[in-house]
């Protein structure tokens, strides 16, 4: 199997995910890669994750993209939470702490974004937030979250927003962090909608 290639392009911070240095690193640490063997896997030198880690270095979107999938395509896939997510009756789904990317989520969620209970399973969600929850996610750096491993749950209210392929309903969002078996973090995700008066 080819491991990744990343092309190191910096863009301004801000640009990608937010706090993408801090996000790295909880990654990195949590499921046990050192700097140096990250940056082998992505074939770049140990000072690159440090620059990222760090924040003097941000690398285009894209670039962050390939970094979280090569983490990520190490990872086991943990069945039993998933299994539970999937038979909630709570309108909850589960992403990827690093990419946003869907793992599973509720026929109740399914309902609420008006799709198959499968149809977005392995799709970065990001490309989908309101701006509350960019906002929110911004905030996570402020509020402690990527230096903690166990954070308090984030709770905030979104607006509604329709787009091709998922309907966002206006609500509270709770973001609460779990981990899988391997240690990947993980984000549980549930939510009320507004009543309509």
């Amino acid at each position: 199997m080819a491991e990744p290639t990343v092309t190191l392009q910096s863009r301004p911070i801000g640009s990608g995910y937010p706090a993408f240095g801090p996000r790295l690193k909880r990654i990195r640490r949590s499921v046990g890669f050192k700097q140096s063997a990250l940056a082998e896997l992505l074939r770049v030198d140990q000072t690159t994750i440090s620059r990222w880690e760090n924040g003097v270095q941000t690398p285009d979107p894209e670039v962050q993209a390939a970094v979280f999938s090569a983490i990520g395509s190490s990872r086991r896939d943990d069945s039993a939470l998933k299994r539970l997510v999937e038979t909630s009756s709570d309108c909850i789904h589960l992403v990827e702490e690093a990419s946003h990317k869907c793992l599973a989520y509720s026929a109740s969620r399914a309902r609420d974004w008006k799709t198959s209970q499968s149809a977005l399973l392995g799709v970065p969600l990001w490309q989908f937030a309101t701006d509350e929850i960019r906002q929110a996610e911004a905030e996570l750096q402020n509020d402690g979250w990527w230096d903690l491993q166990h954070p308090e749950p984030k709770a905030f209210v979104t607006s509604e927003v329709r787009h091709d392929q998922i309907r966002i309903s206006a609500g509270q969002i709770i973001w609460e962090r779990l981990y899988l078996s391997d240690g990947t973090p993980v984000r549980l995700v549930s939510g009320t909608r507004k009543s309509r008066a």
